[in-house]
This record gives C-alpha cells, sequence and structure tokens, in this order.
C-alpha cells in the first residue's frame, strides 16, 4: 500500500514557522506531501514588533491576535498547525537575568512537555521532523526546550514503552535542525544588496558573527527560491511580530533568488541510509514510502 510523505515542523511560537522553513514546506505542500506544524507555546509573552500594530487593544488580547494571525499563516503556506499549549515562557533580559514566570513552557519538566508531542508524532506519523539545534537557533528559553522535546519525542514516538496511552508508537526516520542563519548565506546576501547598490542590513549582523564558529554544519539544501514570495506572504501575516519595513524584506527576492535559492538544514538523526549533501529532506525514504 503506497501513502504520502508527512514532514512535521516543531516551532516554538507562532511566527516560528514563517521565519524558519516555510519556502520549504510550501514546496512540499505543491509536491504532494502532508505538513503539520506543530507550535509548542501561544507567543503570550511576545513583543509587539511591528509599530503599526503597538495598539492597546491588541496588547490587551496578544494572544488571540496571534491565534488569529497563525491561521492565516497556515492557510498560506497549506499547512495543518496544532497547538501544543503550553505558556510562553518570554525572553529574560538584563543582568543578572530576571527568573522565568512560573508555569512557562521552559520550565515544564521534560516529560510533561514531551508527552502531547509524542501524542501528535503518533498521531500524525511523520516520515520527517524538523527542530531547532540544540541552542535553539538563538538562545531564547522556549526555543531550546522546543529542541530537548522535539529529540525526546524523535527518540521516545517509537517506544511502546514509553508515553503509554498516547496512540500506537510510530517511529519518523530523520530529525533535521533549522540552518536559517548561516554566515555563508548573510555573507551571500550581504555581497548580493552591495553589489545592486543597496544598502545591507547584514554588516554588524556578520561582524557579531565573526569568531562563533557555527556548531552545525550543512548537510541538506533544499531548493525552494519559487516559494520566497509564498514565505513573505506568511511572515506578513504575523502583523505583530514582523514590520513589512524591517529586515527581513531589505534582500529583493530576485537578488535572494539568485544569491541563495534554497533554505538549510542540519541531519541530525537518520534512520535511513542517504548520501550527504542532500537536496530533499527525503532521501533515502522515498525509496520506502511509494507516494
Amino acid at each position: 500500500m503506497s501513502e504520502p510523505l508527512r514532514l512535521m515542523a516543531v516551532h516554538a511560537h507562532p511566527d516560528d514557522e514563517s521565519s524558519k522553513g516555510a519556502a520549504t514546506m510550501a514546496r512540499y505542500v505543491a509536491d504532494g506531501v502532508e505538513v503539520l506544524v506543530v507550535t509548542c507555546t501561544g507567543g503570550e509573552r511576545g513583543d509587539i514588533l511591528n509599530p503599526a500594530m503597538d495598539r492597546p487593544e491588541v496588547k490587551a488580547d496578544i494572544g488571540k491576535v496571534r491565534e488569529e494571525e497563525m491561521a492565516r499563516a497556515r492557510e498560506i503556506l497549506g499547512v495543518r498547525q496544532t497547538w501544543l499549549g503550553f505558556v510562553d515562557s518570554g525572553f529574560p533580559e538584563g543582568d543578572p537575568l530576571p527568573p522565568l514566570p512560573e508555569g512557562c513552557f521552559a520550565l515544564e519538566p521534560l516529560d510533561v512537555a514531551t508527552e502531547p508531542l509524542v501524542r501528535a508524532v503518533r498521531e500524525f506519523r511523520p516520515h520527517v521532523m524538523l527542530t531547532y539545534d540544540e541552542k535553539g537557533g538563538y538562545p531564547h528559553p522556549d526555543h531550546v526546550k522546543t529542541h530537548e522535546v522535539s529529540v525526546e519525542a524523535f527518540e521516545a514516538a517509537g517506544d511502546p514503552d514509553r508515553y503509554p496511552g498516547t496512540g500506537e508508537p510510530w517511529q519518523p526516520l530523520k530529525l533535521y535542525y533549522h540552518m536559517t542563519f548561516t554566515k555563508d548565506r548573510l555573507v551571500a546576501l550581504d555581497s548580493a544588496m552591495r553589489k545592486a547598490g543597496i544598502e545591507s542590513p547584514y554588516g554588524d549582523w556578520l561582524k557579531n558573527m565573526e569568531g562563533r564558529p557555527q556548531p552545525w554544519g550543512v548537510t541538506t539544501r533544499v531548493q525552494c527560491a519559487d516559494y520566497f514570495e509564498t514565505r513573505d506572504q506568511a511572515l506578513l501575516a504575523h502583523a505583530t511580530q514582523i514590520d513589512p519595513n524591517g529586515f527581513w524584506f531589505a534582500c529583493p527576492l530576485d537578488l535572494q533568488r539568485e544569491a541563495w535559492p534554497t533554505e538549510d538544514y542540519h541531519l541530525a538523526r537518520s534512520l535511513v541510509d542517504t548520501e550527504l549533501p542532500e537536496d530533499d529532506l527525503f532521501a533515502g525514504i522515498r525509496e520506502k514510502v511509494a507516494l
């Protein structure tokens, strides 16, 4: 019996799915792959990053607003989406850092935070999972926690003795980390903009990256330039988080497509044979699952 390929992307907050791997998901949706976004928290403690949305009525019900934004984004991307139901931890700032708020996602015990994700894995039965590296991509406590629960769920979902009562066991075959803001990509975009005579927003970013080794190498580059516009539309759906005049849209799409037409990943776990580098998240899986 043939079955469709299935991809699960696990993210910390609404908007993360649109800023990391969105064009990849849109490409696979167009190819007939079933895609599910799992959002761990509601983003209730997120700041309003778009001045046009910095209004009292938005602040008063930010959780509801972000839920509505997520609904628009998932429609644009053509994906399914589910919430794990945990509370945003916020991003602590200051010296010394303040404690995280009681009851937030980052403070949940690992088994408590992982159980609903194992349930989602066993229900959706993904062949491939996407998540963040052990530093969360950046050190937001919810992103780090998302990494932890994703790895735990990948390892546990196929074991019938773990997380009983969450459905029939299912073992995903590959786990990837997003490699969205690599130095090589930022250098390429920065260079393309400067050659075109366009002011680049990446200079200071690249300076801050100097002397900081990237912990993971890129193993997999997914060609998805045709879906960059879809990605941007999904980003703009998260109006509280994305300033349309901000750095996300500083580099014109034609330059992006020419300078860096892929979204990039690190293969962290694989239970199938595959040759690196890859250009397909389902490399080694397509041979086992007939579309």
